[in-house]
């Protein structure tokens, strides 16, 4: 193995492995599944930058890993490759379906090296799935079928492996294989379920917290500046990136360390935003995130033009905290509302005796203190968490593949809001945790205008 590959391969591997990233079926360690890839590439080509590409295919789309690390650690080449292998949907953009075929249009634009990479991806995640989980392997294949129609271009080798593991797939369910998008039957059968929320969640959380309430102005420069120049202003300013313009309009960016080859003109090593990277002023905070899982930068469009950036360190502002701390709150509540109604008095038997003693000795000193409270209330997050798991059964309606990954999840929750009640930064240390509550807050979401939507046609 070249050095290239070692340092992919353990690049990968730590990236991953950091945020405890496993295989949903087997909980092996994501490696097995990037390895897995790799070996499918070797059987076609020996080009390393693929190869390398392969271990890192995924992290980007998965990991704390952005774009612009790759690039530092590993050239612009791979880089490349690695961004058109990531996925540019995001939860907001709508339900399943339609992501998927944002990400279909993403990849027909492909080359076709990294074409061939996600051949490599797609006949082991489809043996994967058609050997754990023949539920989800319904809607799979459907998606598939769509998808190898735009990788037409990718190793005729590794397109043929597809098809059959494909066709494999299908034979084993019983199923006629399609292409193009999935049937509305085999949708309404996979579609996620929201076990609760409320309206109001749409309303506070996908409305009042946007973009513009934590972008910085960004201070733009023409194509023309020198770079001595700029590299002053930079440091004196302490910012980690500039607006390029053009004719008076920002059309990219440029970072400190890009100026440290002086080839001429800013616009030697402007950057173009990628797509995706740019946000309306308006848009969601959950979008925010989105993108700043990707990139080191998130910009904002103000009246047609690039005005503002965010990055990870913005996470650290009044507005984003209470944004959290609500979620949080409100998440909270929403747990305590199902298992009022679901269990009524008979969640205790969910819930351990040590548990309930300490429940039992806050109520006591609160009754005290004057202050109205039930038993319930006087959990800890992770113990309501425990009751509504136990009580709703099925994990897999909840979003989550196993009752030990939302037991993680709900301890994650609770060390955030510890970390946001007493003033702790979050933007590092928490990174991983404030992800996954996006994304949860965005299934919410996603829930609530499905039923509402529902409701008015019923009516």
């Amino acid at each position: 193995m070249t050095d290239l590959l070692t340092r992919a391969r353990d690049y990968a591997s730590y990236a991953h492995a950091r945020i405890n990233h496993k295989r949903k079926y087997t909980g092996q360690p994501y490696q097995v599944h990037l390895k897995s890839v790799v070996q499918i590439l070797a059987q076609v080509t020996d080009d390393a930058d693929m190869l390398a590409a392969a271990w890192l295919h995924d992290t980007v789309e998965d990991t704390e890993a952005t774009h612009h690390q790759i690039e530092e650690q590993f050239g612009k080449n791979i880089a490349a490759l690695v961004y058109q292998l990531t996925d540019i949907s995001r939860p907001g953009d709508g339900n399943r379906m339609y992501r998927k075929a944002l990400d279909r249009a993403h990849l027909a634009e492909a080359s076709d090296k990294a074409k061939t990479i996600k051949l490599a991806d797609v006949i082991d995640n489809t043996r994967d799935i058609c050997k754990h989980d023949l539920k989800f392997a319904r809607v799979y294949v459907h998606e598939v079928g769509a998808l190898l129609d735009v990788l037409q271009g990718g190793d005729e080798r590794l397109i043929s492996q597809a098809q059959k593991a494909l066709g494999k797939c299908s034979n084993k369910l019983g199923i006629e294989l399609t292409t193009g998008s999935m049937t509305h039957a085999d949708w309404e059968e996979h579609r996620e379920q929201v076990a609760f929320s409320q309206r109001r969640t749409l309303r506070i959380f996908g409305e009042s917290f946007t973009a513009q309430d934590i972008a910085e102005p960004l201070r733009s420069f023409d194509l023309e500046s020198r770079p001595e120049s700029l590299i002053k202003i930079f440091d004196q300013t302490l910012s980690g990136v500039f607006g390029v313009r053009d004719g008076g309009q920002v059309t990219g960016y440029v970072r400190r360390d890009d100026l440290i080859d002086d080839v001429g003109g800013v616009g030697s090593v402007s950057r173009a935003f990628a797509r995706g990277q740019v946000l309306t002023a308006r848009a969601s905070l959950n979008d925010v995130v989105q993108v700043l899982t990707r990139y080191e930068f998130c910009f904002v469009s103000i009246m047609d033009g690039v005005a503002g950036v965010i990055n990870r360190k913005d996470m650290e502002k009044p507005v984003v905290r209470m944004w959290l701390f609500g979620i949080v709150t409100m998440m909270e509540m929403n747990v305590s509302e199902f298992i009022r109604i679901r269990l009524a008095d008979r969640w205790q038997a969910f819930c351990s005796q040590a548990r309930l003693k300490k429940a039992r000795e806050l109520q006591t000193e609160r009754l005290r203190l004057g202050q109205q409270v039930d038993l319930l209330d006087c959990l800890q997050l992770t113990d309501k968490a425990k009751i509504f798991i136990a009580a709703a059964g099925d994990t897999d309606q909840l979003g989550f593949t196993s009752k030990g990954e939302a037991d993680k999840f709900a301890r994650e929750l609770e060390m955030l809001r510890n970390h946001l009640a007493h003033g702790q930064l979050i933007a590092d240390s928490n990174w991983p945790q404030i992800v996954g509550l996006s994304r949860r807050l965005e299934d919410i979401i996603k829930g609530v205008g499905n039923r509402v939507m529902e409701e008015e046609n019923h009516e």
